[in-house]
């Protein structure tokens, strides 16, 4: 007895009648011995009209062939090859799977390749070790041994000259930044401060002097006893007793020499030459455009009581900070040859450094008493 099967297409069917139904060119239709219709008993097997449904094979069923089954039953337990893939575009389904990289099959199937892509992933990651250390593969991507790794680890070490430059840098960086401190400490920061304690020493000594909290006199070493203007070059500085840095200079006054040797008069001896001293750079700088000053312009020292006014008379650019004599009552290159009453105006030089002096001097012109107001030096 014969199974019916689905016929080819090269068969009868794509040709019509060029040859007995069932047969392709000719050829005798295929005889199962033995079909299992014959031994139960059995009608054969005939596929209904329209094919039929998933599912349902009939017991006598042929046997499948390959080539020519349209659809395929998936096995319940998973241990067939059948599937829900069409046989004629299985190969090209699989080739577009492949060439865009999406996983074919159901939503389990996706799963699972998902999960072989995460742990692909990770194992990965795991090679390439933390950040900043040296990579666990080679550059064929097969993980390095415990030598090649420490081989590494050591090649990329920084040999002994790169670690002495980079100390030698930092040291030079690190002297740089101080530096640059300094500089900002000693040329703006010392003047800010100086300005601010000449500042309040200024209005604490106009004030003790509208009070009369203060008599001339004698005036210990740092004590503030007048104020001296210099119009021309717009400054007005306490003038302290003493030449010591910490205690007059450095805060921004004016110091008078009033020491041992150096001992200078008071503005109101009837003879004699009042030494003041004063910086040119940093803490203040009182006197660092005095070399503008030209004969004739006024220097004021006010006091308590009285207006002390000189006219610049001379100005020696250079000298020895060993030349003590532009101190004497008649201070030799000033020009003065009598005694009189004179002020001397001591600073370093060149700017910024302390290795020379400059030295200016005037000659008194005018004695005010503070009750006849201001001197017209001060005024205009």
């Amino acid at each position: 007895m014969t199974a019916l099967r689905p016929e080819r297409e090269s068969g009868a069917t794509a040709y019509g009648d060029a040859g007995d139904q069932g047969t392709s060119y000719g050829q005798q239709p295929y005889e199962e011995p033995g079909a299992l219709g014959d031994w139960y008993g059995q009608q054969p097997y005939e596929a209904p009209v329209g094919g039929a449904s998933l599912g349902e094979v009939p017991l006598g069923a042929a046997p499948v062939d390959e080539e020519t089954m349209a659809l395929r039953i998936p096995d319940p337990s998973g241990g067939s090859t059948a599937g829900t893939t069409a046989a004629t575009g299985t190969t090209g389904a699989t080739a577009g799977a492949r060439a865009t990289g999406t996983t074919s099959g159901g939503r389990a199937a996706r799963r699972k390749a998902a999960k072989r892509r995460h742990r692909r992933h990770a194992g990965h990651a795991a090679h390439a070790g933390p950040p900043g250390e040296p990579s666990k593969d080679d550059e064929r991507g097969r993980p390095l041994s415990r030598v090649e790794a420490r081989r590494l680890a050591r090649a990329r070490k920084p040999g002994p000259a790169v670690i002495a430059s980079r100390l030698i840098g930092e040291v030079f960086i690190t002297t740089g930044v101080l530096m640059l401190l300094f500089v900002t400490y000693q040329l703006w920061w010392t003047n800010v401060r100086a300005h601010a304690q000449a500042g309040n020493e200024a209005s604490q000594l106009q004030d003790d002097w509208a009070n009369g909290k203060r008599n001339p006199g004698a005036f210990q070493p740092g004590q503030g006893f007048a104020l001296l203007h210099i119009p021309k070059l717009d400054v007005v500085v306490p003038i302290a007793e003493g030449i010591s840095n910490d205690k007059v200079l450095d805060r921004g006054m004016v110091g008078h020499y009033a020491e041992g040797a150096l001992k200078t008069a008071m503005p109101d001896a009837k003879s004699g030459n009042f030494g003041l001293a004063g910086h040119r750079n940093t803490h203040g700088e009182p006197f660092r455009y005095i070399n503008r000053l030209q004969p004739g312009d006024p220097i004021v020292v006010e006091t308590q009581d009285r207006y002390y006014v000189y006219d610049m008379a001379s100005i020696l650019p250079v000298t020895s900070p060993s030349n003590v004599s532009v101190l004497d009552p008649i201070p030799p290159g000033s020009g003065f040859t009598k005694p009189g009453r004179y002020i001397t105006l001591t600073t370093c030089t060149p700017e910024f450094t302390s290795k020379y002096r400059m030295i200016v001097w005037g000659k008194m012109v005018e004695e005010r008493p503070r009750s006849k107001g201001k001197p017209d030096a001060l005024v205009s």
